[in-house]
Parts: C-alpha cells; sequence; structure tokens
C-alpha cells in the first residue's frame, strides 16, 4: 500500500532530492544540486512510499499569489509507471494547494507530460520559459474550487454515494463522504464531530466502519469500470489502530491493494476480493485496515447492501 509523507529529517529530504534528481534532472546530465531551486524553502514537499518506505513518487508546491499555487517536479520511479501514482502525488499536492487558500494550480509541463496532466483537469494557458535554459514547456492551469475536478467518473461517484446513504443510514450520521477518486485510488472523509468520543478522539468503531467502506467502495467503482455486476459483501475485516484521529479522518485505497479475480464475476460465478485501506489523520497514518470481500451473482434491485 502506498502513503503520501512530508520529508522532515535530513535523511528523508536527501533521499527526497536524490529521487528528484534521479528522475528529473540526472537523464539530462545535468549535475546533483540542479533539481533544487530558490523556493525550496516555501514550498510544501512531499513523497509517495510503499510499505517499505521506499519512495516511488514525489512533488512539490507553493504560492505564486493568495490565490494561485505552482506545482512542480512531479516524479514516478521508472517501475511504477501506469499505476496511478502520478495522480495519486498530483492529487495530494491539490489537496494541499486548497488547504493553503489556492483556486487555481499552475504547472509548467514538458511536451512528455502535457497529456497526462490534460487527463487530471488542467488546460494549457500559454508557452512557460525553457527549464534550465534547454527543456521546452507549456504552462497548464486547473481551477482548484470545482468540488467535481476531484472526482473520475462523478455519476458512479454518486451512485456510490447515495448508495451509502439509502442502504446504510449511519454513514449519512457519521458525515462519511467520498472526496477523491482517480480511477486507481480512492479516498473518504468523516466528520469528526459526529464521531467523537469522551476523550476528544474518534470512535474506534467509526474508523472501522470509514474504512469498511471505503474497501467496499473501491470495488464498487472497479466494478464499474470494468461493466460488472454484483452484490459485494463484507466476509472479514481485521484493523490495526496506532494512533487515535483528532483532526481529520481520511481512509486511502489504491488498486495495488485489490487482489481477487474479476474473471469469476464475468462467468457470475461468486469472487473473493482483499483489500487494504489506510487511515489516516490529516496526513498522519494511524491505523491499517484488510478486509475480505466476496462479490456474490447479482440479485434483485433493492437488496441490501452488506
Amino acid at each position: 500500500m502506498f502513503r503520501v509523507v512530508t520529508p522532515q529529517t535530513e535523511e528523508q529530504l536527501q533521499a527526497y532530492f536524490t529521487f528528484r534528481w534521479t528522475y528529473l534532472r540526472q537523464p539530462w546530465n545535468f549535475p546533483p544540486g540542479s533539481e533544487k531551486d530558490e523556493y525550496e524553502q516555501v514550498a510544501e514537499h512531499r513523497m509517495l512510499v510503499d510499505g517499505a518506505g521506499k519512495i516511488v513518487a514525489c512533488g512539490r508546491v507553493h504560492m505564486n499569489t493568495a490565490e494561485e499555487a505552482q506545482i512542480r517536479h512531479i516524479a514516478v520511479h521508472a517501475d511504477y509507471h501506469r499505476r496511478g501514482l502520478g495522480q495519486m502525488i498530483l492529487g495530494a499536492l491539490e489537496n494541499v494547494a486548497r488547504d493553503l487558500g489556492a483556486v487555481r494550480a499552475v504547472t509548467n509541463s514538458r511536451e512528455t507530460s502535457i497529456d497526462f496532466f490534460s487527463a487530471c483537469g488542467f488546460v494549457v494557458e500559454r508557452e512557460a520559459p525553457n527549464e534550465l535554459g534547454m527543456l521546452k514547456r507549456q504552462q497548464m492551469v486547473k481551477k482548484l474550487t470545482d468540488f467535481s475536478s476531484l472526482i473520475l467518473h462523478p455519476k458512479w461517484c454518486q451512485e456510490l454515494q447515495n448508495t451509502w446513504t439509502d442502504t446504510i443510514p449511519i454513514t449519512e450520521h457519521m458525515g462519511i463522504k467520498l472526496h477523491q477518486y482517480s480511477g486507481k485510488t480512492l479516498e473518504t472523509r468523516a466528520s469528526l464531530n459526529k464521531n467523537i468520543n469522551v476523550h476528544g478522539t474518534m470512535f474506534a468503531g467509526s474508523i472501522f466502519s470509514l474504512a469498511t467502506l471505503t474497501g467496499w467502495g473501491l470495488l464498487f467503482l472497479q466494478l464499474k469500470e470494468r461493466q460488472l455486476q454484483g452484490d459485494i459483501v463484507l466476509g472479514d475485516g481485521d484493523i490495526h489502530y496506532h494512533k487515535p484521529v483528532t483532526m481529520k479522518p481520511r481512509a486511502i485505497c489504491n488498486i495495488e491493494s485489490l487482489q481477487g479475480k474479476f474473471s469469476l464475476v464475468e462467468k457470475d460465478k461468486k469472487s473473493r476480493f482483499t483489500i487494504q485501506v489506510d487511515i489516516l489523520d490529516d496526513e498522519s497514518p494511524v491505523a491499517e485496515f484488510k478486509g475480505v470481500y466476496w462479490v456474490l451473482p447479482a440479485t434483485a434491485p433493492g437488496d441490501a447492501v452488506s
């Protein structure tokens, strides 16, 4: 499972800048140090790491004005291309920009990455200054005030949210909402105020429910992606809590953790899937959930979701 972290220690920062140089400067024979610029101290840095803590993607954002954020230096490990990690790190940087008050994001994209940013909602505005005097770029812009820009397949996502509301009414009382779906990653959020205990932290049962629904939701959307139907039920769930949730409950599930056979669903047979969901308090990992779900042959409309 992948998670977004902020490099803070000297060791983490060194690894982060080395990764940036390796994928963004070394291929053009620029020396170490060329990956840095004058904005490093005022920027927010993020990196995506795997379960062993290895960096697989990185990126940076800083504010140009009170309303405009500049996104730069997105890089993905060569072994992890086309697995949605670029979208995941970009989404994290956009969320940081929103939290800082930005209403639009700009990026100066090389020609090779224009298609990627276009698929993520950016549009070409004008030609940008060449990078390091030789790499041609286009300035691309994205509005951050439109919530739908966070979501791929908004109709499916709305159907998922409606399914939760209609069949599991407690989700409405808990304030569980689908926040972001990239096709590879699903993020949900919950209201801390609606799930707070006498200690001022989130109920453990609420955390479990948030995780369960997030895994269920990713499987629901992946069935949609494949034009398949089936009834999804939770078979088993195991969660490990490390820290309490005290600020912003978030649940993130990546397709990399999804294991199972959609071929059995295609044949209208029962199929077992396992999914991991990471629970975060804002950006701090606090729990991991591993769920076993079954996709059963579809029944008549109106049957309850389990």
